[in-house]
């Protein structure tokens, strides 16, 4: 059976024939609203060819559109290319929304209707595509179907990876005290229970680790609280595979260990699928439901009397950092540093004696990085872009593109890993010889971005869209800029993206307070020329308090040279330079003790004053 997209397009709309569908939605998400998702769950992935992980998919009878953000642009074009789906550009003038483009296209037909799976769509996105639908002509939506049910042949099955505890040595407070924490939150909030869907709140709360994402330390579950009950729901709820004869054969997803921690802590471990059951029979008065995280199925289980809209407390929780999280983001950026300047020592002559592509250092990066202690794996897949390539936000090097470098341009390298004690995100744009004035020009504005955000005091509570236009303005100021967010939050050994605090341009509530780990990554992409993008992780700290209030500030955490090479010093203030000549030093004072002959000396001419 043929697997183009041609052909699972096809077949797709002969079951919607069948159930008398005149659309499909696919969004990107799974049950939990995750950014990143488990195999099983890449439904639109699978019809479309795209993989980006931002992107919704409609399919009518007749034609097929994708929507999806400014990061994928470029490679969603490319996947689609010869597909026949037309590319949407989300937050462009003149890109329809969905239900605008769906309305044009069903006009012709009445009683039009349209399908979405419910068990993987946020509630709130259902009843805004309900309400936009049955302004377009009064299309309905169902979502009670999945047609890759029968499409899917060799669909991934749910991911069941073994779930670990996480160290109390590492998480800084015990998993029964952020239960007690959680509850008093809920109780201030007025409500006897939560239905808690994200993966990494999840993992976070329980101080438990799995490997059920790609690049995401976390394992698929709900944890409910219903009244003094907390119930896990993950499994299958079984202590050890065995044969026929009841030996051992090997550990399910819970083993005896996390089995008896479960136990020790009052949470109960039950069936993953045993959720939508569970809700039903909801006992408590009433129950906190974010429409935004909570797929459709799942909040039509609960009387509708029950529920209490809004945002689970824990986010704002985990992304707060205890001092042990603190310092484990210090040692574990000092380790990851240590790789990086191994890497960077390495790079330049390795590529004037030729033979190296993005895929062979990106893996030599991984390799030195695998070299660290509590070393456990990437944070995302490495963005080693050369050239063009790095115009591409979002673009990961595959056989099919993968770019010989040569000693010449710019190498854009966004990068990160996982420790047992913290993670880390970081993104250098590195000259791998002559650049051009242009090259140079663009990264200097970039770097003049970069430094812009990080000198930045502000009021305590302040939001990240507040702040964001301190990092633009400098490439506002000549005419450039860039469409993705300037900064995010990083988990402690948990997701590379992590909220609800982030730093762009578009609404975001979350206050940002000490504590808190955040990016800083603007960047200017020339498409069919280059890419440029400095990115640290950042601690925000106190700074002063005052008769107006407490300020803060923020602090680097990571600890690796920006290349001075493509400066254009006198593009530069005293102040910028002062503070590059700062954070150089503090990189060499940092990395010095842990590195040796050539790497050391690499690191000293790196770290020079300018």
């Amino acid at each position: 059976m043929s697997n183009t997209t041609a052909d699972r397009l096809a077949r797709l709309r002969d079951v919607m024939a069948h159930e008398r569908l005149d659309a499909f939605i696919f969004p990107s998400t799974d049950p939990h609203g995750s950014e990143y998702v488990p195999d099983h769950w890449k439904c639109r992935e699978y019809v479309s060819g795209f993989g980006g992980s931002a992107g919704t998919l409609a399919v009518t009878a007749a034609e097929a559109a994708l929507w999806t953000d400014s990061r994928y642009f470029i490679a969603a074009a490319e996947a689609l290319r010869g597909t026949g789906i037309e590319l949407m550009r989300e937050g462009v003038d003149g890109t329809p929304t969905i239900t605008e483009w769906l309305g044009r296209k069903l006009a012709h037909i009445d009683g039009a209707e349209a399908g979405i799976d419910g068990t993987v769509a946020p509630h709130s996105m259902v009843c805004a595509l309900t309400e936009g639908l049955r302004a377009e002509g009064g299309i309905t939506l169902r979502t009670n179907f999945d047609p890759l049910g029968r499409l899917w042949a060799d669909r991934p099955p749910l991911p069941q990876n073994r779930i670990e505890i996480h160290p109390e040595e590492y998480a800084g407070e015990s998993a029964a005290s952020k239960l007690r924490r959680i509850r008093e939150r809920l109780k201030a909030m007025h409500v006897e229970g939560m239905l808690m869907t994200s993966l990494d709140d999840i993992a976070w709360t329980l101080n438990l680790r799995g490997s059920d994402v790609h690049c995401n330390p976390v394992f698929v579950a709900y944890l409910l609280f219903e009244g003094d009950e907390t119930w896990l729901f993950t499994g299958p709820n079984l202590l050890f595979e065995g044969d026929e004869t009841g030996r051992f054969t090997g550990p399910k997803k819970v083993s005896a260990k996390v089995w008896s921690y479960l136990q020790s802590i009052g949470v109960n471990n039950v069936f993953y699928t045993d959720i939508a059951s569970a809700l039903r029979s909801y006992s408590a008065y009433n129950i906190l439901m974010d429409p935004a995280a909570t797929c459709h199925t799942l909040y039509k289980c609960v009387d509708r009397a029950q529920v209490v809209d809004g945002p689970s407390p824990v986010a704002a929780m985990k992304a707060v950092k205890n001092a042990t999280e603190i310092a484990g983001f210090r040692r574990a950026m000092l380790r990851d540093g240590v790789a990086m300047v191994r890497f960077l020592s390495w790079l330049r002559p390795a590529v004037e004696a030729g033979g190296q592509t993005e895929m062979s250092v990106s893996a030599k990066l991984e390799a030195l990085r695998a070299e660290q202690p509590l070393y456990r794996g990437l944070s995302f897949d490495t963005i080693a872009a050369y050239g063009p390539h790095a115009a591409i936000v979002h673009y990961e090097p595959s056989p099919a593109t993968d770019a010989p470098l040569r000693p010449e341009g710019l190498l854009l390298l966004d990068s990160g890993a996982h420790y047992l004690d913290g993670t880390t995100d970081i993104t250098r744009t590195i000259a791998l010889g002559p650049l051009t004035g242009e090259e140079r020009r663009v990264y200097t504005l970039v770097l003049k971005a970069h430094i812009a955000l990080q000198r930045a005091v502000f009021p305590d509570g302040a939001t990240g869209t507040q702040i964001d236009a301190l990092a633009r303005e400098p490439l506002w100021r000549e005419g450039l800029g860039y469409l993705h967010g300037t900064g995010h939050g990083v988990g402690s050994y948990l997701n590379v993206h992590e909220g609800p605090h982030q730093i762009r341009m578009e609404w975001r509530p979350a206050p940002l307070r000490a504590g808190m780990t955040v990016t800083d990554e603007p960047g200017v992409y020339l498409e069919s020329r280059f890419g440029v993008r400095i990115e640290n992780t950042l601690l925000i700290v106190e700074h002063a308090a005052t008769e107006f209030g407490r300020f803060l500030a923020f602090e680097p955490l990571t600890l690796c040279p920006i290349d001075t090479e493509p400066i254009v010093r006198e593009m530069l203030t005293a102040e910028e330079a002062g503070w590059l000549n700062a954070y150089h030093s503090r990189v060499l004072a940092a990395l010095a003790p842990h590195l040796d002959g050539g790497d050391l000396e690499w690191l000293k001419g790196a770290c020079k004053a300018i």
